[in-house]
């Protein structure tokens, strides 16, 4: 045995470190078949988990799960509002650690793709834009403007100097492969013209000056000049081709699903169109897709855009707002990655043979030396097709996609779904919420507050700065005795119109009705009737915005507020315009300004104690009450379905806003067939859009935790609850011939097989046991979870067999096998196995 030097030893020792610590540089390059990581060609599987939209003790859990899941990578925008709160006052603590972020991101094993921007759109507030940039003189948002380019600049120097000094880059040793500069401004650029154009090949320039190792990426723009790669975002992006041929094909954001906004249906996507396009998108050459989002999280504060953006970011992603893996979806890409993996040698080694089988069918076939990769795909949308290939017949589900990695044996296919499918149950903790107390937003000394009057109506945010949703606009109006309502006629009409976003009324300090734009059309029309009295009355509207837009050629310059007309009806002289009358503003409400969100806050005003107080539902009414967090480590939420709209915080942070509006739209069945749209699976019309919020545990004290509501309209704040999320369901249901990358082998001889023995595995969350067997049938039962029947062909143990194998643990894996249940039930048919269980 060679013995070592010290010299040699130390040396050892060194190499060991700094390959502990991760610290290896890498070169990251590419060509028009892949992202090229020293030197070798890989196929990168990405998800979106923004750090902001979570908390810091979830961050570990939700990029271990995602490593789980099959993912490369992790990517992230970086958002400009979180960091510089005012010029030159930066932001990174807490939620909006991103070195932390990044380093947990390197910790798990992942590579990240760092989004820098500085424009995000990410229906966040003002597109991730702080709102004082819009302040600088002679700025012009994402155009050959210098004030612009000087900010953005600046900003993107920040980050890229704080990730090299963490030495965060591939090149350095670190976890980010690539970087994004600017962000879907294709159509921007198209409708700015030569602006748009120097603009885009200066942020090009800009970004590949800071010498950061990595390649950079535009998406969605075409015109991205070299050496910058463009990249395509959407549903579907297997007929994207990069604006090179030498350039590599990305899929910067796969959208799993869409974001709600209030008053609107929930969006879903069904897993088995994600798995198609995403498959589509490989079998075409690509060689990175990111689903956009992977965990969407919650818009905490005042974070959310649009306007009228939930609260909720759940985007039904992969793992869910509250850090919940949702299934089947989860499970089903899984698989997906797997069998794409399992063929990457092939796929980034050649281009593909296409051959067709048939009008809708098709064979994209990879080769390199003995390596063979195929992807079976059938495009139509409801219509399976029989075909033959390689001398074998492989059946195709409709709008699918099969993948054999040898060529010859099918380890997935994108319509059929094996995995586990989860249901959810939000069920109300013990915790009870005590000594509700109330203060009333006082109305009576608006005038004397108000710093600043002015004749006509003024912008909001322009008063704002949006430190505050809410601004009120007060006049008064002198009526004279002889006015003929006042004998009895009818109310006049008061007429108020908006750019957006809502409108509270308040004539002499009572309320008199709300009106609300929407998204698609922020600008709307209050017209009601008003209680005025003879003399002098006061008229008070209360303008809120529900966040600033995040999208739209210069939305910089887009209104908030009541910009007029102003006028009333019905009077004995005609119509009476208030337009031009003398106005005083008063920004935010005043208990914003004495903090009663904040447990120092509370004590400075005297609050009302009474269940009648809280159970009498009236507007601008704060409630504030205490409780002890509840026991367990499941997520928590406030179901908060008995109020009508405002805010509320835990402990002085925000939780966001809540909003009880009802969902209008269509909630029709839902086939995973065709082309998919937001609007084309939609759950909860006719129920609140968002019931539940986001309660992190991470923000609560073992006793003695502050929950503060303001609420607008008017609620019952004594019915508020505290639920915990977790998995009451779960199910399979599978095919004995149910393909699946676990019965995939590579022999010693380099040959591949495949057992056709397939399993089903039942999964509780952490904390939890299977409890009980709801369902279970081995032989042709039919129907879905929560809604199995047997069949004409049923073997009698299955209950039995399930239980046994199940009852009690957190998980358990099944064989769908006639051996497994004693006796085949019906010989001569193909038989699946069903089962629904119970988790507690």
């Amino acid at each position: 045995m060679e013995t070592l030097s010290v010299s040699q030893l130390l040396a050892c020792i060194l190499m060991a470190f700094l390959m502990g610590s991760k610290l290896i540089e890498s070169t990251v390059t590419y060509d028009k078949r892949s992202i090229i990581i020293n030197g070798q060609r890989r196929i990168i599987i990405s998800g979106s988990i923004h750090y902001p939209r979570s908390t810091p003790d979830m961050w570990e859990d939700l990029i271990q799960k995602a490593k789980d899941g099959g993912l490369d990578a992790i990517d992230t925008y970086v958002f400009w509002n979180v960091h510089e709160i005012s010029p030159g006052n930066y932001n990174f603590e807490g939620n909006a650690d991103l070195v932390r972020f990044i380093k947990i991101v390197q910790k798990v094993g992942l590579y990240v793709h760092l989004r820098i921007g500085p424009y995000v759109c990410a229906e966040w507030n003002f597109g991730g834009f702080p709102v004082w940039l819009k302040y600088v003189p002679g700025i012009s948002f994402r155009t050959d403007n210098e004030p612009f380019k000087r900010a953005m600049q600046g900003f993107t120097q920040k980050i890229v100097q704080m990730m090299k000094s963490e030495k965060l880059f591939a090149s350095q040793g670190g976890p980010i492969i690539l970087s994004q500069i600017e962000n879907e401004y294709g159509a921007v650029a198209k409708e700015l013209g030569a602006a748009g154009s120097n603009y885009v090949n200066w942020a090009a320039k800009m970004a590949v000056s800071l010498d950061t190792g990595v390649p950079w990426v535009m998406c969605k723009e075409d015109d991205a000049p070299d050496p910058v790669i463009n990249a395509c975002n959407g549903f579907y992006c297997d007929a994207f081709t990069p604006n090179k041929p030498y350039k590599p094909k990305l899929w910067t954001e796969a959208w799993s699903g869409w974001f709600a906004e209030f008053g609107s249906p929930n969006p879903h996507r069904p897993v088995e169109d994600l798995a198609f396009a995403v498959a589509r998108f490989i079998l075409k050459g690509g060689a990175f897709a990111n689903y956009y989002m992977y965990h969407g999280g919650t818009n905490f504060g005042r974070s959310a855009g649009g306007p009228f953006i939930t609260t909720s970011y759940d985007y039904d992603a992969p793992i869910d707002e509250y850090g919940l893996i949702r299934e089947p979806k989860y499970g089903h890409l899984k698989e997906l990655h797997r069998a794409i993996k399992l063929s990457e040698h092939a796929l980034v080694s050649s281009d593909p043979t296409v051959t067709r089988l048939g009008t809708y069918q098709q064979a994209h076939v990879f080769t390199s030396g003995r390596k063979c990769a195929a992807f079976l795909s059938n495009i139509h949308f409801s219509k399976a097709a029989r075909v033959f290939f390689n001398n074998l017949h492989y059946d195709l589900p409709a709008w699918s996609v099969s993948i054999l990695p040898d060529c010859r044996n099918v380890v997935f296919n994108t319509a059929r779904v094996g995995t586990q499918n989860s249901q959810m149950a939000m069920a109300q903790t013990s915790i009870r919420l005590l000594s509700w107390e109330t203060y009333d937003e006082d109305l009576s000394s608006l005038d004397e507050r108000s710093k600043l009057t002015a004749v006509g109506l003024l912008e909001q945010v322009n008063l704002t700065r949006d430190s505050t949703d809410y601004l009120w606009y007060t006049t008064s109006l002198d009526i004279t005795s002889s006015e003929s309502f006042l004998q009895g006629g009818q109310k006049p009409i008061l007429n108020v119109q908006s750019a957006g976003d809502a409108l509270h009324v308040f004539i002499n300090g009572q309320y008199s009705g709300s009106a609300f734009g929407s998204r698609e059309n922020r600008q709307f029309t209050y017209t009601g009737p008003v209680n005025l009295r003879s003399g002098t009355n006061k008229i008070s509207l209360l303008s809120i915005s529900v966040g600033l837009p995040n999208i739209g050629l210069h939305y910089e310059t887009w209104q908030t507020g009541i910009r007029g007309p102003v006028w009333l009806n019905g009077l004995d002289q005609g119509n009476h315009d208030l337009t031009r009358q003398k106005w005083s503003y008063q920004v935010g409400l005043k208990g914003e300004a004495m903090n009663l969100a904040s447990s120092h806050g509370t004590s400075s005003v005297d609050w009302l104690r009474g269940s009648l107080a809280v159970r009498t539902q009236l507007p601008l009414r704060w409630h504030k009450a205490y409780f002890d967090a509840p026991g367990g480590n499941e997520p928590l939420a406030l179901d908060l379905q008995s109020m009508g709209k405002g805010q509320v915080w835990i402990n002085g942070q925000s939780i966001g806003r809540y909003w009880t509006n009802w969902a209008k739209g269509s909630c029709d069945s839902c086939y995973y067939g065709g082309s998919y749209r937001s609007t084309k699976c939609q759950s909860g019309c006719g129920q609140p859009t968002q019931r539940w919020y986001h309660l992190p545990r991470s923000w609560l004290k073992p006793t003695q935790n502050l929950l503060v509501v303001f609420e607008e309209l008017g609620g019952d704040a004594s019915k508020i609850s505290i639920t915990k999320r977790s998995v009451s369901t779960v199910c399979a249901d599978a095919f004995e011939n149910h393909p699946t990358t676990d019965n995939y082998r590579i022999n010693d001889d380099g040959r591949s097989s495949m057992s056709h023995q397939a399993k089903i595995h039942l999964r509780c969350e952490r904390g939890q046991t299977i409890s009980s067997i709801k369902f279970a049938s081995f032989g042709t039962p039919y129907g879905t979870c929560g809604g199995f029947s047997q069949g004409s062909c049923h073997a009698s143990n299955s209950q039995a067999v399930l239980e046994k194998r199940c009852k009690g643990h957190q998980s358990c894996l099944v064989s769908i096998s006639s051996t497994d249940f004693g006796s085949d039930p019906c010989p001569s048919k193909l038989k699946r196995l069903s089962v629904e269980a119970l988790c507690s």
